[in-house]
């Protein structure tokens, strides 16, 4: 990676970057795979899973140095030329929405009957790819929300909002504003 940007001479140019998480965590040095600190902006514990859901706040990263917290090299770029790819955003929150979904309720049970063919893993892990999940958003009859309920409802109001107004393809022009409230 490090001939690569040297040959792209991105020394000199100091472009943004926006790829793949996995790309990110190679221009960054930190180490690939299952990793415990998998992430670039924060000390979050990949693998603390009882604390997944309940712990909201993580400790930012203080720095990417070597050695320290699954950093196996230096950075090739500094960490705010990175932009995080929306579709991974989307993706993501889309995945914890149906694994928080209760499994032997009408609305799990409605996803499943919508995507027949999503392998049973698929199903279980909540995974799936942009055409099913702007077919979920956009649900014409809006079946999938007169199944929710409570909590379950207000997830899926909340990743709607944030799919319109902030990952979308046109932004709201208060975008920041709408997302911290959401917060």
């Amino acid at each position: 990676m490090k001939i690569l940007m040297e040959a792209i001479n991105y020394d000199k140019f100091t472009w943004k970057i926006c790829g793949d998480l996995k790309v990110i965590a190679l221009v960054l040095g930190l180490k690939q795979g299952f990793t415990k600190y998998c992430c670039f902006i924060c000390e979050w514990d990949n693998r603390a899973r009882s604390l997944h859901y309940s712990r909201k706040d993580w400790p930012a990263r203080k720095s990417l140095e070597p050695g320290i917290m699954t950093v196996e090299n230096q950075p090739l770029v500094e960490p705010s030329k990175i932009l995080l790819p929306s579709m991974h955003l989307k993706l993501g929150v889309m995945k914890n929405l149906v694994k928080d979904t209760n499994k032997g309720k009408a609305a799990f049970t409605y996803l499943l009957e919508k995507f027949p063919r999503l392998s049973e893993a698929k199903r279980k892990e909540g995974i799936f790819i942009g055409p099913q999940i702007r077919d979920i958003v956009k649900d014409e009859y809006e079946y999938f929300d007169k199944l929710l309920q409570g909590d379950e409802k207000a997830a899926r109001d909340s990743y709607k909002f944030v799919v319109k107004v902030f990952l979308g393809n046109r932004k709201a022009q208060i975008y920041e504003e709408l997302v911290n409230s959401l917060l």
